[in-house]
């Protein structure tokens, strides 16, 4: 895992609805994703080139 910058945003998925429960927000520069419930416990951080690896798994299938 990497520092956070303390100038990050955080945006809470509109999936978690105003019930809170099982929530994720994730850093406005895309590099971060925490627990909602425990903003200041640890953050899973991934580098760009992680990233996009990623999102071409997922897109060709790979990920199930």
């Amino acid at each position: 895992m990497f520092p956070t910058p303390s100038h990050v945003l955080w945006r809470k998925s509109v999936r978690s609805g105003g019930e809170g429960g099982n929530c994720v927000e994730v850093a406005n520069t895309l590099d971060a994703l925490r627990d909602s419930k425990n903003p200041d416990g640890p953050v899973l951080t991934w580098t760009p080139a992680a990233l996009a690896a990623f999102f071409a798994d997922v897109r060709s299938g790979r990920l199930g």
